[in-house]
């Protein structure tokens, strides 16, 4: 039978060690817990969808592999986040149903900001700012200041082909005709069955440097507030995992050598 003070003793040693146990316990835990976050982020694939058929932001090459700007900023972010990209090709008025319908996990085409798409979609911040021109022959009278009785050519689902519909279409005799994509938009400019094209500037001159005579831009850019970013679907985590990727490539300086790569000056 253990003495008095032998008792107390072996009491107080038990209870110090239960003590230390549950005092190192939630430290093991919180260890544990951060291990699998990383885990988490690191190795995970991340399926994206581009256009591909609107350079220089994101075209198809003649081997079926996707480039352009588009792709780069995926690609670094995705570097960024220890991430596999799977970038893929959607035609563009169904990159939005497409990204709700789970086919991939994010959209990187070139995207403005417009409040009908935030109904339906959230953004990261801002990748890129773009500017609209006015793209003609050299030999037209267009008059960015005086347009009537013109055909007016565009993209349809984007910003500059909003803009023709909300001040041309219907006025002062102007037609507005929208395409799928702006290579169609650019050939019937080329064909004359359009008068002018409004689209992107960073569009206008990767089109004009393949097609350096008989067209150029006309008038001032217009400043119409187009930011480009990413989207994914509603309430998506993913949002904030591409906005500190994003931090982290501008502020190393990777965003900016990608837009000079793609965009020149």
């Amino acid at each position: 039978m253990m003495s008095n003070s032998r008792l107390l003793w072996s009491s107080m040693t038990i209870t110090a060690a239960l003590m230390l146990s549950a005092c190192s316990q939630p430290a093991n835990d919180a260890a544990d817990t951060n291990a699998d976050a990383a885990a988490e982020t690191s190795g995970k694939t991340i399926r994206i969808a581009t256009e591909g058929a609107y350079p220089p932001f994101n075209y198809t090459n003649a081997d079926g592999s996707l480039a352009g700007y588009d792709i780069d900023v995926a690609n670094a972010l995705c570097k960024q986040m220890q991430a596999k990209c799977e970038i893929v090709a959607q035609d563009w008025d169904g990159i939005i149903p497409g990204l709700l319908a789970q086919k991939y996990d994010a959209v990187v085409a070139g995207m403005s900001i417009t409040p009908e798409r935030q109904e339906k979609v959230d953004f990261t911040e801002p990748y890129f700012a773009n500017t609209m021109v006015w793209l003609t022959s050299t030999d037209s009278k267009f008059d960015p200041m005086a347009i009537s009785n013109l055909t007016l050519g565009g993209q349809r689902s984007t910003t500059p082909g909003a803009y023709l519909q909300d001040n041309y279409e219907g006025k002062n005799g102007n037609t507005v005709q929208l395409y799928d994509n702006y290579d169609n938009a650019y050939l019937d400019l080329k064909s004359g069955r359009s008068d002018a094209v409004l689209a992107e500037k960073v569009s206008a001159k990767s089109w004009l440097a393949d097609n350096p005579e008989g067209f150029g831009i006309v008038g001032d850019e217009i400043d119409n507030d187009d930011n480009v970013a990413i989207a994914v679907r509603k309430g998506d985590a993913l949002r904030d995992d591409f906005n500190k990727a994003l931090s982290e490539i501008r502020s190393s300086g990777e965003l900016a050598r990608l837009e000079q790569a793609n965009f020149g000056q």
